[in-house]
C-alpha cells in the first residue's frame, strides 16, 4: 500500500509493518501473530520517526494492519495505546477484539518478553 510518498510494507517475519519513504523506514507498527483462541494480529508498538512525525503515518499504519488482518480473515488484539486509540476513533474500520483475546495476547507477551 502506498500513501502518498510512502509505502507500506508487511515484513511477516520480523514482525513489523513498514513505513519506507525515501528508500527508508520513517515508520513501523511492531506486532506479532496469535494463533489461539483464535488468529490475531497482535501490534506492540508504534514508532514514527521524529522527523517524519505528524504526517499521518502511524494513522495510515494502522489502518493497512486492519486491512492486512480483514484480507487474512484475522482479527486485531491491539496491546499498543496508538492503535487501540486509533480504533476507537475509526470503528467503521477496526472491529473490536473480544476480552478473551486482549488477556490471551498479553499472556503471550509477558511469556515472550524478549521479543519487544
Amino acid at each position: 500500500m502506498a500513501v502518498g510518498d510512502v509505502e507500506i510494507r508487511d515484513d511477516r517475519e520480523a514482525g513489523r509493518l513498514e513505513a519506507v519513504a525515501g528508500g527508508e523506514v520513517v515508520g513501523r507498527i511492531e506486532y506479532f501473530v496469535l494463533d489461539n483462541p483464535e488468529r490475531a494480529l497482535v501490534p506492540v508498538h508504534t514508532i514514527v520517526e521524529p522527523a517524519h512525525e505528524g504526517k499521518g503515518i502511524a494513522g495510515s499504519l494502522a489502518r493497512e494492519l486492519y486491512a492486512v488482518a480483514a484480507r487474512e480473515d484475522s482479527v486485531v488484539a491491539p496491546l499498543c495505546p496508538y492503535v487501540a486509540n486509533w480504533a476507537e476513533r475509526h470503528p467503521d474500520e477496526a472491529p473490536a477484539a473480544g476480552p478473551e483475546l486482549i488477556r490471551a495476547a498479553k499472556k503471550w507477551l509477558a511469556a515472550h518478553p524478549e521479543r519487544f
